[in-house]
């Protein structure tokens, strides 16, 4: 006997609105568990990404930004290697990670988010990384400050750390590349969310 599940407008959106930022088609997952299976994370998330397609599928928002799993994903890529239908997951949770920042949602835990914003901010001001500042923005930001401070010291006298940062030449270049980056992500979630609002029929 074969059985069909039909979903409200609201309910698809969600699903349509992934699609549009990923290309990727989530009606293709038939929860094998393949990807859950191999992840080397799942111990420590709420859900595996078995689940959080699951969500996906059923237009479950809430329940899906709720979810430390996304922001735990170390985007290693095995559960991409072994779904069976060549869905890229991975992708899916970074565009997971996107809609729940775009969309201004309470995140689960503050520390990958954290880690992301200064990063990018490091490598935007200097045109690389500068490890002592972007460990030190970390510690104050994530309310750790003191956390691993024992081992700059070492690091700096064993020459492991730069004392002063070291400014790519291409430094403007960089920052607007930065600036079309997040220029084209605002477009493409204003693009997405009237994409998956109009498939969804409302």
């Amino acid at each position: 006997m074969k059985y069909e599940i039909r979903l409200s407008g609201d309910e698809v959106r969600l699903m349509q609105e992934v699609k549009a930022r990923s290309g990727v088609d989530l009606a293709r997952c038939y929860q094998c568990g393949e990807c859950t299976a191999g992840c080397p994370m799942t111990p420590e998330m709420d859900a595996g990404p078995t689940k959080t397609l699951r969500l996906i599928q059923l237009g479950m928002e809430k329940a899906l930004f709720d979810l430390n799993t996304p922001w735990l994903c170390a985007s290693c890529e095995t559960c991409t290697a072994r779904c069976p239908n060549d869905i890229d997951i991975a992708l899916v949770m970074d565009i997971v990670r996107q809609m729940a920042r775009l969309k201004g949602k309470k995140l689960p835990i503050k520390e990958p988010r954290v880690f992301q914003d200064v990063f990018l901010k490091s490598v935007e001001n200097h045109g690389r990384l500068y490890e002592p500042g972007m460990i030190a923005f970390y510690n104050l930001h994530s309310g750790d400050l003191f956390h691993d401070v024992a081992l700059g010291p070492k690091m700096l006298l064993k020459g492991k750390l730069p004392l002063l940062p070291h400014t790519s030449k291409n430094r403007e270049k960089l920052r607007e590349i930065f600036r079309k980056a997040e220029a084209f992500e605002k477009e493409a979630g204003k693009k997405a969310s009237q994409e998956g609002h109009d498939e969804s029929g409302h």
